[in-house]
Formats: structure tokens, C-alpha cells, sequence
């Protein structure tokens, strides 16, 4: 003959696991995306990301300020405002070089590496001991040598762009 054990366990699985849940939501603080921003933040402005790297690469300000916005909307509840957010990115591109990386027994470049460095402001206007005035934040992509820049620039771009968001997000609102 069965109990109702098994029913009363799982029941009590299901309780534990629903007021786990409803604590750590009400918190505020805590997110699933790992995210520690505070309830009364509810709004961020990502400014444009001027672009002073000697080398020019027309649309990456462009790429990098949309993909950190589009990031910010999907992974948190803030809103998106044009100015006067509770945060604040501001943002510029200030390296675009490539150089070799890897050299062949006939001193010829085998391989050439793709680097992006952005500079950025972080002010959290309710925290402002969150708050970092500039920061630098590098990332890059190998690319082989015999390839010309042009044909993979587009692809590579979009590697190190979602690099320098998720590096970005992580030093803001993830405090890693």
C-alpha cells in the first residue's frame, strides 16, 4: 500500500522552492542575468561612443554604444533614457590596431591580431560610490595573416564588440 510521503515531499519541494524564489526576487538586488543593481535604479543612459583611435573604422562607435544598449534592455529592467539616468555610460574608442602575433621561420607574419580599446565613465547617481571615471577595457581577435583586414573586419568586429559589452556590463552592474 502506498503513503501520501511521496506527494508530501515533492509538495514540500515545490513550497521550498517557490518562497526561495519569492525571497530572493523581493530582495531586489539579486537577478538570474548575476546582475546587483538596486531597486531604486530604474534608468540608464549609454551615451554615443565618440571614436579617436588613429585608425578608422567608421561604424564601430556606431556597433559598440547599440550592442550595449541592446544588451542593457535584454539582461536588466532598466530603462533606456537619453539623458539623466540613475547610471550613466560614456564611452570612446580610443584604439584600433592590428599586429602580429605569431612570426614564421622567414620572419613573416603568420598571424595578426585585431585589438579594440575603449575607454569608460561609469556614474551611478544614486551609488555614486559605484562610480569609476575612466576605465579601460581591451579585447581582440586572431585572424590569419594571409587574409586580408577588410575581408574578416566585419566578423571580427563583432566578436571583440561583444566582448568590450559583456566586460563593460560585468565592471558596471555585475561588480565582477
Amino acid at each position: 500500500m502506498k503513503t501520501g510521503r511521496g506527494i508530501l515531499s515533492a509538495a514540500g519541494v515545490v513550497l521550498a522552492l517557490a518562497v526561495t524564489a519569492f525571497i530572493v526576487h523581493s530582495c531586489g538586488i539579486y537577478s538570474f542575468t548575476g546582475t546587483s543593481i538596486q531597486p531604486d535604479v530604474k534608468t540608464i543612459t549609454i551615451n554615443y561612443f565618440e571614436y579617436q583611435a588613429l585608425k578608422v573604422n567608421p561604424s564601430l562607435s556606431n556597433q559598440i554604444t547599440e550592442a550595449l544598449q541592446e544588451k542593457f534592455i535584454k539582461l536588466t529592467k532598466l530603462e533606456l533614457v537619453d539623458m539623466d539616468g540613475d547610471l550613466e555610460i560614456t564611452g570612446t574608442v580610443s584604439g584600433y590596431d592590428v599586429k602580429a602575433t605569431a612570426v614564421t621561420a622567414n620572419e613573416q607574419a603568420a598571424q595578426n591580431r585585431l585589438t579594440v580599446n575603449v575607454k569608460v565613465s561609469f556614474t551611478n547617481r544614486k551609488y555614486p560610490e559605484d562610480d569609476f571615471p575612466d576605465k579601460s577595457f581591451s579585447a581582440y581577435a586572431d585572424f590569419d595573416a594571409m587574409t586580408s583586414l577588410d575581408a574578416v573586419e566585419s566578423e571580427l568586429c563583432e566578436e571583440i564588440v561583444e566582448q568590450l559589452c559583456e566586460d563593460i556590463f560585468n565592471a558596471t552592474v555585475a561588480n565582477w
